[in-house]
Parts: structure tokens; sequence; C-alpha cells
């Protein structure tokens, strides 16, 4: 059938990954030596068999091939990090465990560059060929909807919309008279149409059946081993990712997992933002702060810094550092800056419009109250007035808040006087909580970066 072969799909990645790592050993041999001769004595032999282990260990761990046609490419990309981490991690290990360490310290270097390099143009390429593929039609999968509602509706836009995943959608099948001319059927027709066709998945809408349509779907898909997927309740819809759990053998839906759970996500975001803000701090700050300082004094009496409370993950308060930007005033910790605000100096507003103000911020990111990239931390009393205010306000705090954000270079920086102002920040928070990758990091800061040069219009 069609849609059935992904195990070989499988077998070719995993096929595909072990050949390039051994091509990887074998050019930075060449590269190291300037030849291949002793490249097959006992001890490089050996060496391929630690490494072809250890790939296979890091890929079983994390499970690394179960790639599903929905799967994006930073998805992909992000694995193979976190894989070529733990290969590395292993290969290491095993060296030092063995003692074998007569082995070239920059051969094992460039072995690793090469493989990551060779396994990602691998991996990306292949994804882009299957999805090709599908788009011209090839390794399909014949799919039906049971059920007629919000969640479907948007299942089937979901097929239509991306044709190189390779779903071909049928139809739907539903008891309402109302929805009689936009289905193929009622519910108990399921069972004749999918057989006849040789369809591959039916999609359930379990909160448009009855209990009895169900149990009876459930026992007939098992029954012809055709694949039956459960959609979530409509009003659940927004909520996207989920998780399921087994507490012995009782499934437990688990609303918004996210990428930073994962600890070596956690790792690996930071072991940048120490090596990042250290970088900041000293090639930046050494000079900059006693710079900004003096000119500070010079402009206006009052500290150098702006010291505020604000909430940061697990909505923790810390001390939020600022180059002070304002005359000293009764309302700093409760009035956001507007635009011509007669409380900021004339030294502070070329500093919040370039952004030096922000810099010391990166003295939190070094001792872990914030990170490079994340949601914006907001002082206390802006927390408060808007978290009963604007649904799912409080998940912006489930990691720790950046010196830049998403929202930030999406156009929300600035003042939030409206409600749906900050709505579309909340909303760009919570994206970036729920699909973090570390080159979206990258991403940010370029773009950061870029409207820093350029000028953003809602920085004052």
């Amino acid at each position: 059938m069609p849609g059935q072969n992904e195990k070989y799909i499988k077998v070719i990645n995993t096929i595909g990954d072990l050949l390039l790592l051994n091509t990887a050993a074998s050019a930075s041999y060449l590269l190291k030596y300037g030849s291949f001769q002793g490249f097959l004595d006992s001890g490089s032999l050996t060496l391929l068999l630690y490494f072809n282990f250890a790939w296979i260990t890091s890929a079983s761990i994390l499970n690394s091939y179960n790639i599903k046609r929905v799967t994006r490419i930073t998805h992909i990309i992000n694995n193979l990090i976190k894989q070529v981490v733990l290969f590395i991690l292993v290969v290491e290990a095993t060296l030092n465990i063995t003692k074998n360490g007569f082995y070239s310290r920059s051969f094992l270097t460039y072995s690793y560059i090469f493989l990551t390099f060779l396994s990602a143009s691998w991996r990306v390429g292949l994804t882009y060929l299957l999805k090709y593929y599908r788009s011209k039609g090839g390794n399909y999968k014949k799919v039906v909807i049971a059920g007629y509602g919000k969640g479907p509706i948007q299942l089937k836009k979901f097929f239509e919309m991306y044709p190189d995943n390779g779903y071909r959608f049928l139809g739907f099948f539903d008891d309402n008279p109302k929805n009689g001319h936009k289905v193929l059927g009622r519910v108990d027709d399921i069972e004749r149409y999918v057989l006849k066709e040789e369809v591959h998945e039916i999609y359930c809408s379990p909160y448009e059946l009855s209990a009895h349509q169900v149990t009876r779907l459930i026992d007939f898909s098992e029954e012809n081993l055709i694949r039956l997927k459960f959609l979530p309740e409509s009003n659940l819809i927004q909520a996207r990712q989920m998780r399921i759990d087994f507490y012995d053998l009782l499934p437990i839906m688990i609303l918004r997992p996210i990428p930073l759970d994962d600890l070596l996500n956690q790792f690996i975001k930071r072991v940048f933002d120490i090596v990042f803000s250290s970088a900041i701090i000293i090639f930046l700050l050494s000079w900059l702060v006693p710079l900004v300082a003096i000119l500070i004094k010079l402009d206006s009496p009052g500290p150098v810094f702006f010291i505020q409370k604000r909430n940061g993950q697990g909505n923790q308060p810390f001390d939020c550092l600022k180059f002070r930007s304002m005359r000293l005033n009764e309302d700093a910790e409760v009035k956001q800056a507007t635009k011509n605000d007669d409380r900021i100096t004339r030294l502070g507003r070329f500093l919040r419009k370039s952004s030096i103000d922000e810099l010391p911020q990166f003295f939190n990111v070094l001792v872990g109250d914030m990170s490079v990239v994340g949601p914006r931390p907001h002082p206390i009393k802006l927390n408060e007035d808007y978290r009963s205010l604007i649904d799912r306000y409080m998940s912006r705090h489930l990691i720790k808040p950046g010196v830049t954000g998403l929202a930030q270079v999406m156009g929300y920086r600035g003042e939030t006087s409206e409600p749906h102002q900050m709505k579309g920040r909340i909303k760009m928070d919570i994206f970036y909580v729920e699909h973090w990758t570390f080159w979206l990091d990258i991403k940010i800061i370029f773009l950061t970066l870029f409207k820093t040069v350029k000028g953003d219009k809602n920085a004052y």
C-alpha cells in the first residue's frame, strides 16, 4: 500500500547515517595524516567500532529516527544536535574508560565536525526529497475523518494546505443531517468505505460521536489493522501541544510540554547563555559601563543603574539591571515609559533608543536569572494587572525571561498601554515557549541586531 513504507525510510536514514559516520572518520584520517596508510590497522578499526556503537546508542536513547510526516526541519536539526552531543560524550567516555588515549585529538575533532555537517545535509536533503515526492503523489496515505466540527475542519485544511506531508483526504462521515452535503455518509458507512477504498488512517473526533460509535471504530480498526487517531475536543484545539504518559496502564494527557523541559535543551541553552553573556561583558561592558556611568552622572543626579523587581521563571522575582534613563521619580515602579515621556533624560532617550540601557541585563544572564533570548520580564505591577485579563498569560513564566525575545523582534516592543498590544506580545511569547529551538534563538539574536542598527520605531 502506498503509505506503508515508513519503516523503510527509517532503515534508509539509519544506513545513510552510518555510512556518513564512517565517511567522516575516513575523511578526517586523510586530512590529518595525508593518506590512508595505517587506517585499517587494529587501533583504527577499534575506534570505528566505538564510533558506530556510540552512534547507534545515542540514536536509540533519543529515538532519533522516529521522524513523522509532519516533523519540522527545525525539529530534525535540533534532534541531530542532541544526538551529536550525546555521541561525542559516549565516544569520549568510552575512550577514557578503555584508556585509549593515543588517538589524535585533531582527528577526533575533524570527525565530529564532518559528521555533523554530513548528517545534517543528509537528513535535511532526504526530508525535502520525501516532501517533493509526496507532493507529486507518491508515498501518500488515504485518510477519512469520523465526525464533523471545528477540529475536523481544521484538520481537513491542514491536509489540503500541506500536500507534501503525503495525506490524501477523502472526506467526512457524520450523522448530523445539517452536514449532509459536506460528508460522504453516516458514521456507520465508514467501515464499508474504508475497506473498499483501502483507507490507511481514520481520524476520529470522539466528541462528535456516541460512545458506542467510538468503541465500534476502535474494534473495526484493530480487526482490520487500520490506524485510528483521535482529535481533541474543539475547545482544546488552542492548546495544540500535548503529551501522553502512562501511569501503569492508564493513559494520562499532559497539557503543553515544552522543549526546555528537556535537560539536554536546558544544558545547551545555559551553556550558550554563559558563553554569550561572558563575551558581551568582557569585550563590551568592561569599557562601556564606566563610560556610560560618567555620562549618566553628568546628565542628571542619581544612581548609574536602575534596579527593578521583575518576575522571572516560575514567577519568582529577581533584581533586573538597567542603565538609569529617567530622572528620579516616584512612579518608576508602577508607570510604563511612554512616547515623549518627560521623565526620560536627554541621555536616557539615546540609551533607550539604542537599547544600550538593557545591556547590564547580561549580568543577570551570567548569574542565571535571565537568558539571552526569552520573554521579556515585566515589572511585578504589570504582571498583576494583566495575568487576570489575558488567557495563558502566566505561561510565559515557564522559562527564564530574556534580554531580547520573539515578541520584540516581531514588533511588540515598548509601551503596551492597550490590552490588544499585550495580547499580541503574549501570543508571541507563548509560541516561543512551546516551539523553542537553538536556531530560533540565533535567528532572534540576528533580528535584534538588525533592528537595533536599523532603528526600532517602538523604542523610546
